[in-house]
């Protein structure tokens, strides 16, 4: 599809719905929405956009870091991987990862002594990891610090017999990460979808592994659907590599300052201000004329 000119559209009302991303992208690098973005988003809300937080954050943290906004959002977590609503929490969508294909996953990854962090579909039981290994091991540490005791520990991922896997996580070193994900995408080009990220605290790259279907574009194109919304009446923002097929295909795509190359280089426009200085709501108030 070719992109609009967006020049053209600018302070009109063509744009339905607006998307937008969390880590380096709606947050600062303290993790937390700045005044300016929080008194933005409720206007977004109060005009009639519908709005998307798109995120790989699993739902219990996005909606708690969205908290703020106090007004009735969509949330598409995991990556798109499941869809909830803010008001009561309802699923909206959920990709799962195939039982068989995620234990295979595991076992490709214990070849090269890799060992991930599992985000699961259980919000209503109080967890939304699985780890292996006891929580303190060296591999867990930096992830796990972030999850705030919602997980739960497993004797094996090869035991598992539910299937409601969202996605696989690896944290390693950047060309570590490249290669296992080049491996996948070679070796299994219809078994998943995956991706590796580089704008993170925690690790030096992340290779996130998921349902084939599952992205954040397909989730909030889906969404949209439903919605009555067509992909030109979506604007979306991001920062990072898992951002890249959203920016790509909406009507209006957006790359943070502090963007990966990658996400700008598919962008119709890149902000003039980063994620520390507020620029979602910098930039989408020169986009829609607010």
């Amino acid at each position: 599809m070719d992109k609009l000119n967006i020049t053209t559209h600018r302070g009109d009302n063509m744009y339905k719905m607006v998307a937008v991303d969390l880590d380096g992208t709606l947050l600062n690098d303290e993790k937390w929405i700045s005044e300016e973005n929080l008194e933005f988003m409720g206007e977004l809300a109060d005009k009639g956009y519908e709005i998307v937080i798109a995120t790989g954050r699993r739902y219990w943290s996005a909606k708690r870091l969205t908290k703020k906004i106090d007004r009735p959002l969509v949330i598409l977590a995991n990556n798109g991987n499941v869809v909830r609503e803010t008001t009561t929490d309802k699923t909206i969508i959920t990709k799962y990862l195939d039982l068989d294909d995620f234990k295979l996953l595991i076992r490709e990854g214990k070849k090269k002594d890799l060992h991930p962090i599992v985000h699961v579909d259980n919000y209503d039981e109080g967890y939304d990891i699985i780890i292996e290994m006891n929580k303190d091991h060296e591999n867990y540490h930096n992830y796990l610090r972030w999850a705030e005791k919602r997980y739960r520990e497993v004797n094996s991922y090869l035991e598992l017999e539910d299937g409601n896997v969202l996605v696989v996580v690896y944290a390693g070193a950047k060309e570590d990460m490249e290669h296992f994900h080049l491996e996948l995408t070679k070796k299994y080009p219809q078994k998943y979808s995956s991706h590796v990220m580089e704008n993170i605290q925690m690790s030096e790259a992340l290779l996130e592994v998921m349902n084939p279907m599952g992205c954040k574009w397909l989730s909030l194109l889906e969404y949209a659907k439903m919605k009555g919304i067509d992909r030109s009446e979506i604007i979306a923002i991001g920062d990072d590599n898992n951002d890249i097929q959203m920016i790509q295909n909406v009507g209006c795509g957006i790359a943070m300052k502090n963007a990966t190359e990658g996400a700008k280089q598919v962008a119709d426009i890149i902000t003039e201000k980063d994620n520390n200085e507020s620029g979602v709501a910098f930039e989408l108030k020169k986009v829609l004329g607010m």
